[in-house]
């Protein structure tokens, strides 16, 4: 786990400096509907690694489901809101919260442990013009509340998502 988290350090910033190289070089981008993919986080969150499905259900809402198969097995979902950055086609910035639930199996004990809490989120989206592609880097603490209280602040990911469909643009404020 502990190499897991350096390389987690290590990737995370290359990857959030080569999503803003790109999004400085591509002037126009198209939004999405949906979007199915991957999200690569820190080992301390109960919802790490997962696939990930983000729906827009209007202009600025999302919602975004988030499943992990390792230990532990976690489901989760986010209602986010998306605003725009003025001048940068495709960028967005998001907030948002939801629940998870997660099912860890202690193989120390005879029975696992069952996992709920609260998490909130704040990132980065973007959405390439000529490719069904879009990145997202966000912030996504998490708050147990079922087994143990534990709070866990350092949950940074990274999401790479292919995009279906496409939506009216969002309008600027």
């Amino acid at each position: 786990m502990v190499t897991n988290y350096i390389a987690m350090k290590k990737i995370l910033p290359a990857l959030f400096i080569l999503t803003f190289i790109s999004v400085s070089k591509t002037t126009s981008a198209q939004d999405y509907k949906t979007a199915l993919g991957i999200r690569l986080s820190t080992d301390a969150a109960v919802i790490n690694n997962s696939v990930s499905i983000k729906h827009f259900i209007n202009e600025k809402v999302a919602i975004e489901g988030l499943l992990a198969f390792s230990n532990p097995v976690a489901i989760g979902g986010l209602l986010e809101i998306h605003k725009p950055f003025t001048g940068t086609e495709g960028l967005k910035w998001f907030y948002g919260g939801g629940i998870y639930l997660g099912f860890d199996s202690d193989k120390t004990k005879t029975t696992g442990r069952n996992l709920m809490g609260a998490m909130g989120v704040v990132g980065l989206d973007y959405k390439f013009a000529n490719a069904p592609l879009n990145l997202s880097l966000d912030w996504k603490p998490e708050l147990n509340i079922i087994d143990e209280i534990n709070f866990e602040p350092a949950t940074i990911g990274f999401s790479a998502r292919f995009t279906f469909g496409k939506k009216a643009a969002i309008k600027t404020e």
